[in-house]
This record gives C-alpha cells, sequence and structure tokens, in this order.
C-alpha cells in the first residue's frame, strides 16, 4: 500500500503524519526537519519519509484525530471546470468541446477535510457536490511542456468542489462567488505520492450520495489531460510546490438531474477513485 500524509487535529493540537491501518504516525513528534506537509513536498521527501517510518508504531488510533484539508495553506488551488466530454453535453448549447479549459480559482477556507461536514449557507439551498481528482505540485515550473508535465507532480488527492449553483450566476462571465462559500467543498482525505502516470492515466472516478452512484467516469476519457492541463496553467502562472490543481468532474451533478437535486443536511457525500482513497462528507447548515 502506498503511503497516506494526512494533516490533522490530534490530542495535541494540529500535526501532520501517516497514516496506517492501526492509526496515525505524528510526524511533527517524530521529525522536526519540516514544519508540515508543504515543506515535505518542497523537499521531495514524501516517498523517502514513508521508507524511513516503514514498520514504526502510530502515536494515535484514527478516531482520536480530526482530519484537515491534505495542505493547509497552498498557495494557489486552481480548478478545471467541464473536463469529461459528456460535462459538456450537459449545458445543451449546441456549442462544441473548447479548445482551451475552464479554470477558476478557490480559497483554502472554501474546503474542509475528510469526514467534516460541508456547510449549507443560509444564501442559498443549491449546494451540490462535484467529485474530482486533485493534483498537488511538488517542483516550481513556467510553460512546462506537456512531455516533462507529469514531473511537476508530487502527490495526489480528491476533492468535492461544492458548489452553490445560483450564485455561480449572479455574473455574467465568472463563477468565484459560487465556488467559494466557506467550508462548502472538501478535500482529502489524505495525500498519496505520485509515482507513474500508471496511477491516474485510466481510473475509474465515482460519486455517490447517501450510497446511490450519481457520478462515474474514467480518467482516460478527460477532455484536457492532466499533461495538457499543468502545460497550460503553467503557461501564465508559475506553479509551486503545494499547489493544487483539480482536474475536473463526471456528468451527474445535481444541478443537471431533472427536476434539479440539491444537498441537504444529513446527507452523507463520498467521491472515490482507484488507488487514491475514498472522501467522505456529510451535509449540515451553517450553524447548525
Amino acid at each position: 500500500m502506498r503511503p497516506r500524509y494526512v494533516s490533522f487535529k490530534g490530542p495535541d493540537g494540529y500535526s501532520f503524519g501517516i497514516v496506517n491501518a492501526a492509526g496515525v504516525i505524528d510526524l511533527r513528534r517524530r521529525n522536526s526537519q519540516w514544519p508540515d506537509l508543504k515543506a515535505v513536498i518542497a523537499a521531495g521527501a514524501l516517498s523517502r519519509l514513508a521508507a524511513d517510518l516503514e514498520g514504526v508504531a502510530p502515536d494515535y488510533p484514527l478516531d482520536a484525530i480530526t482530519y484537515d484539508i491534505p495542505l493547509s495553506a497552498p498557495e494557489k488551488i486552481i480548478c478545471v471546470g467541464v473536463n469529461f466530454p459528456d460535462r459538456n453535453a450537459e449545458y445543451k448549447d449546441g456549442q462544441a468541446a473548447p479548445a482551451y479549459p475552464s479554470l477558476f480559482v478557490r480559497f483554502p477556507g472554501s474546503f474542509v477535510g475528510h469526514d467534516q461536514p460541508l456547510i449549507r449557507p443560509p444564501e442559498s439551498e443549491q449546494l451540490d457536490y462535484e467529485g474530482e481528482i486533485a493534483l498537488v505540485i511538488g517542483k516550481a515550473g513556467r510553460r512546462i511542456g506537456e512531455v516533462e508535465a507529469l514531473d511537476h507532480v508530487a502527490a495526489l488527492t480528491l476533492c468535492n468542489e461544492g458548489s452553490v449553483r445560483d450564485w455561480m450566476r449572479h455574473a455574467k462571465f465568472n463563477v468565484t462567488q459560487g465556488k467559494n462559500f466557506d467550508r462548502s467543498g472538501a478535500l482529502g482525505p489524505w495525500l498519496i505520492p505520485f509515482e507513474s502516470e500508471a496511477q491516474i492515466a485510466d481510473i475509474a472516478l465515482e460519486t455517490r450520495v447517501n450510497g446511490e452512484m450519481r457520478q462515474s467516469d474514467r480518467t482516460s476519457r478527460m477532455t484536457f489531460s492532466f499533461r495538457r492541463i499543468i502545460a497550460y496553467v503553467s503557461t501564465f502562472t508559475t506553479l509551486k510546490p503545494g499547489n493544487i490543481i483539480v482536474t475536473g468532474t463526471p456528468t451527474g451533478a445535481g444541478a443537471r438531474l431533472e427536476p434539479p437535486v440539491w444537498l441537504k443536511p444529513g446527507d452523507v457525500v463520498e467521491v472515490e477513485a482507484e488507488g487514491i482513497g475514498i472522501l467522505r462528507n456529510s451535509i449540515a447548515d451553517e450553524d447548525s
């Protein structure tokens, strides 16, 4: 099993560590070289650190920790929209697939960790789910070519790119408001070190709501490949260690059902991808 890196709040406060079958190894207690996972990634040390701690007994059981988003302060979170063929058809606007990725940004505060509730704001009942795979950049680069693009990836994680749909239509050219309500989405549960393209080239990505399959597709069908996304994004901005790229969701979000079905308090959403894991979150109203 590949190592699984987490950020969490435990009995001794906020920390980061490695999850195994028995619990969590607290890396802040055991290794003072790096203050957090972003520093580990910047040092290119994910695989080495896991090897050094192989066979070490955990410090806490899993039920003693609260998951945080894997990287608490990424400099950039860049998201790709409409990146599966059927998603483009869902818009029913008669337009062909675009020549370039649709992009927007999210703030770290718009995400919570695994097993934490997504918050439906009082301003809208139209909270929706979007299951996605996220790439974590490990090596800085600008104008990165597609051939070497994956050399810049350090780790993989999952995203429920929760969206407040009506707030995405308040203005003509942006979706920023509806994509950034506090605690409306999730990242996690952990980081899986990236080793080769085989980990992501053709894997299943699924989203379930209360156990019902809502989204299901394979990464091989993405309109813009992982390589293409990295190359395109790095054209206009320098990618840095710890930056996160959220790569797009399959068809089947609640807004596209007939009639639309919105998330409500008590619902449970699970996003799963082969070889990465399951990101699970309940839904709650703000201040409930």
